[in-house]
């Protein structure tokens, strides 16, 4: 997969030079590549941003760098270009997943208070972390770009698999537990000193959905019980 990412501050894209995404990219598999916007303004003092009309509190990041920083890494990436704003969808995991499947994609960082509107004719996609304000769309590009980078294919080794994890199925992970055994008078359940592998694939499964109910009603109510999961749910249920 090929990343570009256009960005006032490049140098806060030094984090995925590190870890597994960093290892991802030394195999070939992720391509990560910044732009600084700033590079790519017409104004002799390098300015990205001016005054909005009508007046108001600070800055706008003006047209002619976005767009100009665009269409040169366009030559380059042919992938949708994807806004981090205030505007967009909500981020979750079934966005990560559709995303990881691209094989190229642009990352546009916004700043200040926010870009010309203008600037979105030229934009393919909007996302949102939440409702909440950042200093910045690097903040929130550094965790959408993580997410979606290690669902790629080969970028997680089979003992790092996403598939258990949480939100993949709709369902938060299970409890998780390592050595020792007894902890402060608190032991680890019984089941997963088994070695019985069918039986701890159930109870994790019974513990996620009982997890989720509890922690994240709002997710639960998404998730579809399947006959299986009727099956576990009255086996650990009838042995509480």
């Amino acid at each position: 997969m090929k990343i570009d990412i256009l960005t006032l501050f490049p140098e806060m894209f030094n984090i995925f030079n590190h870890s597994i995404i960093g290892r991802a990219q030394e195999k070939g598999i992720i391509d990560i590549n910044t732009f600084n916007i700033r590079d790519f303004t017409k104004d002799k003092h390098k300015k990205v941003d001016d005054y909005p009309y009508g007046g108001g509190a600070g800055m706008l990041m003006a047209t002619q760098p976005i767009v100009d920083s665009i269409r040169a890494v366009k030559k380059l990436n042919k992938g949708k270009v994807v806004f981090l704003g205030p505007r967009g969808i909500p981020f979750n995991q079934e966005i990560a997943k559709s995303l990881s499947k691209e094989d190229e994609i642009i990352f546009l960082c916004g700043h200040y208070e926010g870009i010309d509107e203008r600037c979105y004719d030229y934009i393919d996609m909007e996302i949102s972390l939440g409702d909440f304000v950042l200093t910045g769309g690097e903040m929130a590009c550094i965790p959408v770009v993580d997410s979606v980078c290690r669902m790629v294919d080969g970028v997680l080794s089979k003992s790092e698999s996403y598939e258990d994890e949480s939100f993949y199925n709709g369902l938060l992970e299970y409890p998780q537990y390592t050595r020792p055994a007894v902890f402060e008078e608190k032991p680890v359940p019984e089941v997963l000193l088994s070695g019985h592998h069918e039986n701890i694939r159930k109870w994790r499964k019974f513990k996620s959905i009982e997890t989720t109910r509890i922690k994240r009603p709002d997710l639960f109510k998404k998730y579809t019980i399947t006959k299986e999961d009727k099956k576990i749910l009255k086996k650990f249920n009838r042995d509480k």
